[in-house]
């Protein structure tokens, strides 16, 4: 897999997403059909839950979230409840992607997005790009910008995880080089061809 300058470990490029207001999260408890629920996050960061009223998800990761709530029914309702959580939609939650895509721009976070699916919803790869070295770029807490690469191919054959991108990520798809380069050349050949006394302009 390419390396990057201050390339962040899988395991924290990855890192849960904090829930916040807006955001649509689906509830289950096991072995417990009536407490699902899909239920917003609201502008206090907080949600309405069967039996145990308003509980604060604002601010935490998913885990911490599911933690919380299996504590609350724990106290009085259910014994060692299993609760999972899951967020089917991100508000205001966007990720742009540049470089070599059918449609860069600006992507909505629908749920939690992988980098595959993400990509896929730029339209996939351009001709010149180079699946092998694909950045994400990322502000950390202390507002420093990180960067990590991913060979989607390895992801595609299932050698490498497929990585959550996060709001307000950048991907960026790098062009291959030796492609890019080729085309060009065809690109030159095509105009000298229609115009033989086309001067070629040093780079």
């Amino acid at each position: 897999m390419p390396t990057a300058p201050n390339a962040l470990p899988l395991a924290t490029l990855t890192k849960d997403y904090r829930l916040g207001p807006g955001d649509l999260v689906e509830l289950e408890v096991f072995d417990m059909e009536n407490l699902k629920r899909t239920v917003r996050i609201n502008a206090a960061g907080n949600v309405s839950l069967p039996l145990i009223g308003s509980l604060t998800l604002g601010g935490l990761t998913v885990p911490e979230a599911e933690a919380r709530i299996a504590q609350k029914y724990s106290e009085k309702y259910l014994q060692d409840p299993q609760v999972s959580l899951f967020v089917k939609e991100f508000t205001t939650e966007r990720v742009t992607v540049e470089g070599a895509v059918v449609k860069p721009g600006v992507v909505p976070l629908s749920g939690q997005m992988t980098l595959l699916r993400v990509l896929a919803v730029s339209g996939g790869f351009g001709s010149i790009a180079n699946m092998s070295e694909v950045l994400i770029y990322r502000v950390n807490e202390n507002n420093v910008r990180q960067v990590a690469a991913f060979d989607v191919e390895q992801i595609r054959a299932g050698k490498a995880e497929d990585p959550l991108v996060k709001g307000d990520d950048l991907i960026v798809v790098q062009r291959d080089r030796t492609r890019a380069f080729l085309k060009d050349s065809i690109f030159r050949d095509i105009v000298d061809s229609v115009n033989p006394f086309s001067v070629i302009v040093p780079k």
